[in-house]
């Protein structure tokens, strides 16, 4: 196990997570009469938690739609983050529950209890959600991510039996509807939080040639990953809890397309609140790439090193050495 540290931000972090607990106690009393109730409930509570976690400078809104560049319409979101510092102030204000898709930084469906079906269903969307965006190109991480996240959240998960297998059924889930219906590294759900059990992040990654190493195979190629961070890890942290590493994740998320959170993602790195994480990797061709990306991939015409606390697009790639 990982040396322990004592902190303060843990304390506030398992504050939240025993608050989620208690509402999903106080809730699931409430399904089997009104259903509909329940989840609106569940949808308020997380709203909650993102407008206690997140700058001011965002705006956590409930049951919304996105409007595309081309005026197509997303289908129902549970909770919108926009982006208060871009967006404009009346469209907020006015209350339409239409936000345009430049605006938005985040979306979320929420599930009080998750279930298979939940996840099959939050990738389709997000694919369909992402479609109404325009493609980026430049850099390796513009051309693999989405100018927004989209995520599932859910307060706790319908595998409690002695036998069952949780970590491993969602994982297989997500695997199986990644194959299913992703045909871009773009498209991929980028987070899955269920609080009382562990989170899944979305990782991208590029490999560049360098010139020592020119006959290397893997160069140019792309691999994505879920990464599962859950309490099983042999080297997970004591102070380990889903939220933490939800509220880490997504900071640092934002914080490609928000450089004023940066400071703050790199203390949340220091603390080690996400705790640590394991996956496996898909594979992608370098077609996902744009030419012009494709050809300094190959052609070695960037210097880099390995190292996911830098800013530099450029750097979120393993260099490939001869």
């Amino acid at each position: 196990m990982p040396e322990e540290r004592n902190h303060d931000l843990y304390d506030f972090i398992n504050q939240k997570s025993e608050w989620i607990a208690a509402e999903y106690k106080r809730i699931q009393k409430q399904v089997t009469e009104d259903p509909g109730t329940a989840g609106d409930q569940a949808e308020q509570n997380w709203a909650k938690l993102l407008r206690e976690w997140l700058p001011s400078t965002y705006e956590v809104v409930t049951k919304g739609r996105i409007i595309g560049y081309d005026g197509k319409k997303s289908p129902q979101i549970d909770v919108v983050v926009l982006n208060k510092n871009t967006y404009p102030k009346h469209l907020i204000d006015d209350n339409q529950k239409m936000y345009l898709a430049a605006g938005v930084a985040a979306a979320f469906e929420c599930k009080l209890t998750l279930k298979a079906e939940h996840i099959e269903k939050a990738m389709r969307n997000c694919v369909e959600i992402k479609s109404l965006y325009s493609d980026r190109v430049g850099t390796p991480y513009k051309e693999l991510h989405s100018p927004f996240a989209y995520g599932l959240l859910a307060h706790s998960h319908s595998w409690q039996s002695e036998n069952s297998t949780p970590e491993n059924n969602i994982e297989r889930k997500l695997r199986e509807s990644d194959v299913a219906h992703v045909s871009h590294p773009r498209q991929t759900l980028d987070l899955l939080c269920v609080a009382d059990f562990g989170t899944w992040v979305s990782g991208k990654f590029t490999f560049i040639r360098q010139p020592i190493s020119r006959e290397n195979k893997l160069a140019g190629a792309s691999q994505s990953i879920y990464a599962r961070h859950t309490p099983s890890h042999q080297a997970q942290y004591k102070h380990f809890n889903p939220i933490g590493t939800l509220i880490s994740f997504l900071t640092r998320r934002l914080a490609w397309e928000d450089p004023t959170l940066r400071n703050l993602v790199d203390y949340y790195l220091g603390t080690q609140i996400a705790g640590n994480s394991k996956g496996k990797f898909r594979p992608w061709p370098i077609s996902v790439y744009s030419k012009d990306v494709q050809s300094r991939l190959l052609n070695g015409r960037v210097n880099l090193t390995q190292n996911l606390k830098s800013w530099d697009e450029w750097k979120v790639a393993f260099n490939l050495v001869g």
